[in-house]
């Protein structure tokens, strides 16, 4: 059955609990599964674990305080 792979920031449990259920009745609601047939996989990426255009996330966001 369907299977979502989320690639996103840190967040609290809170976040995860919201975007695993809105993220399931979505899907659910799009293919007509039942919401057991959804499984979802939440993957948090530190920004020093990220680059765009070359640059990590978090080296950009230091640059961006300054």
């Amino acid at each position: 059955m369907p299977n979502v792979y989320i690639d996103g920031p840190p967040a609290d449990v809170e976040v995860k609990r919201t975007l695993a259920k809105d993220v399931t009745d979505a899907v659910a609601g799009a293919y007509k599964l039942p919401p057991a047939a959804i499984t979802v996989v939440i993957k948090e990426n530190p920004a020093e674990n990220v680059a765009h255009a070359g640059c990590l996330l978090c080296d950009a966001r230091a640059d961006e305080k300054e």
